[in-house]
């Protein structure tokens, strides 16, 4: 039986027969398995005079045409043919003859596969019976987009099909509602609904601007992590934006990330310069300024400033991709006795952090890949060294994890970890990174109790990665209806008629005194004004009449517990301060 990734390569190409059935002068190019279904590529414009691409209301109609065409394909079978019968076949379409091309200067075979009448340049994958391993209401064809020729914005434009595909009708309808809630939870609907955030052309694309609202939860979450960082002995610093190529260069950036960063010009040096993709070279030269004893380390630099990559537009997406970020940023300079320790003091510190946000997590321990050491800089010894020490902490604390060879950084292997959402969508977020590599090069060094001069091992950490970034994370897994803690809104205080508004303005004002914050709003009707606080998502709305102020009390709707009982003004302080100081 045909593995799910089989079963969707071949879905991809049963796409590509029905396409060509109502289009049979377009050209397909390529079509793979993905994560979720399939997509194949179409040149639409190969042909005299035909139609258009089609639309997303042909995306049934071509379905239909899947499920017509799979009882015909009993059998799916692969042949081996020559250079020349295999340009022959593909004369008219100049993709599949790159890919011969390819294919033939890497010395592999040239297989075309076969079924139902139809056949594909393909290397292999598929069901060898997709009339029987395939279950004609297990996937569907779901939306249409453009795509580069093989990523590459100098090469033509080319409509792209996607599709879903599982093993059951049941496994498809479950992900087609968790994408459809995941449409409702989208962070780039839901900020602009609830004013978070914003973008401008005149500003460009990649950098966010954030309103006061937004601004109001990402400082909550940048304020968390300097808690945390005070907690760890973590003493933050503010480097510069802008930085010779020197730097980089000194770092193994500059080979490993040029082509991915901004360049600066000035009028009056001609250094090479340019805005800064990460902190950590810059942390070097804070730690380089003075001498260091074995007593001082370990030395931890915490560092929230902007960072800049010249992000591929079409990568760019919201708040989770962007140009210019921040990240809670540090890196620690310590002994080789003090390296286990540190380790597990920040990963603990990353596990309070995503108990506290709600977040399930697994780890990926990201090691090098053995095959090509060539791309990573440093000795086997210190590599061997800095992944068996990670291996060991995660083993020592239970941690789920899985190894991934190939995924480490270039000087160093990695804990990536990896956030679960509400809807089981995983995010790469927080890394810790075992670095005995930049040092040396930096020629880094404290004395040591000997009076040698050692070098320290570097460990770069950030606890949840981009507060950018991870705010757009949030607004999806809340749904926008964030923890009161971290609501751009904590109350909102209606009067209900205009005889009220001086007791609601004192409520007002002793909330924020007790640093809550607060609205209020006196226009329209009170269902209105309820309906719209609801919309808003606001966790707590007080309503107060005659009776409230008579009381000195307030009735409480909660976001999340309905109606509760009417509450006297210094109580419900009391209990909002205690709830947004705990965090709950």
């Amino acid at each position: 039986m045909a593995t799910l990734e089989e079963k969707r390569h071949t879905l991809a190409h049963l796409l590509a027969a029905a396409v060509l059935e109502r289009y049979p002068n377009a050209n397909p190019t390529i079509g793979p398995a993905v994560d979720n279904g399939f997509y194949y590529d179409f040149d639409f414009n190969a042909g005299t005079g035909e139609r258009g691409a089609p639309g997303e209301d042909e995306l049934e109609e071509l379905t239909s045409a899947m499920r017509e065409l799979l009882p015909s394909w009993t059998d799916m079978h692969g042949t081996p043919v020559s250079e020349a019968d295999a340009r022959e076949r593909f004369a008219g379409n100049p993709y599949k003859l790159e890919l011969i091309d390819g294919i033939v200067a890497a010395g592999e075979p040239i297989t075309l596969y076969t079924a139902g009448g139809f056949t594909d340049l393909c290397r292999g994958g598929h069901c060898e019976h997709p009339a029987h391993e395939l279950a004609a209401d297990s996937f569907s064809l779901e939306r249409i987009a453009g795509a580069y020729w093989r990523g590459d914005e100098t090469k033509p434009m080319l409509t792209r099909i996607y599709g879903f595909a599982f093993e059951t009708k049941e496994e498809l309808d479950a992900y087609k509602a968790q994408q459809e809630e995941a449409r409702t939870r989208d962070h780039r609907k839901l900020g602009k609904e609830l004013d978070l955030f914003t973008f401008s052309d005149l500003v460009g694309s990649g950098m966010p601007l954030f309103t006061p609202r937004g601004t109001a939860i990402r400082n909550e979450i940048v304020n968390y992590s300097r808690e945390l960082n005070r907690g760890l002995g973590f003493g933050e610093v503010h480097t510069p934006n802008i930085n010779k190529g020197e730097l980089f260069k000194l770092s193994g950036h500059y080979d490993q990330y040029k082509d991915d960063m901004l360049t600066v010009s000035s009028q009056y040096v001609k250094d090479e310069m340019f805005m800064k993709p990460m902190n950590c070279p810059q942390h070097t030269q804070i730690f380089a300024s003075k001498p260091h004893s074995y007593r001082d380390l370990p030395i931890r630099y915490a560092d929230f400033a902007t960072l800049y990559r010249d992000e591929r537009p079409g990568e760019l997406s919201g708040l989770t991709r962007l140009r210019a970020f921040s990240q809670d940023d540090g890196h620690i300079f310590c002994r080789e006795d003090q390296v286990e320790e540190e380790l597990l003091k920040i990963l603990a510190a990353i596990q309070t952090a995503l108990k506290t946000y709600n977040i399930s997590y697994w780890i990926r321990l990201s090691l090098r890949d053995p095959n090509n050491k060539e791309k990573y800089l440093g000795s086997d010894e210190n590599w061997e060294r800095s992944q068996d020490e990670l291996r060991r902490i995660l083993v020592t604390t239970g941690v789920e994890f899985k190894e991934a060879e190939g995924e480490a950084a270039f000087y160093g292997p990695k804990l990536d970890i990896m956030a679960v959402d509400a809807l089981g969508r995983e995010w790469q977020i927080s890394t810790i990174q075992v670095d005995r590599t930049m040092p040396g090069r930096f020629e880094l060094e404290y004395t040591s109790d000997d009076g040698s001069k050692q070098t320290p091992v570097m460990i770069h950490r950030a606890l949840v990665g981009s507060p950018d970034r991870f705010l757009g994370i949030l607004i999806e897994h809340y749904g926008g209806a964030f923890p009161t803690w971290l609501a751009p809104e904590q109350v909102r205080i209606l009067p209900v008629s205009e005889k009220q508004e001086a007791y609601a303005e004192a409520i007002s004002k002793q909330l924020f005194d007790a640093n809550v914050r607060v609205g209020s709003e006196s226009r329209d009707s009170l269902g209105k004004r309820i309906r719209a606080a609801k919309q808003e998502k606001i966790p707590y709305v007080l309503i107060v009449g005659d009776k409230e102020m008579e009381d000195n009390t307030v009735t409480v709707e909660s976001r999340d517990n309905g109606k509760l009982d009417p509450i006297s003004v210094n109580e419900f302080v009391a209990n909002l301060s205690k709830e947004i100081s705990e965090r709950k």
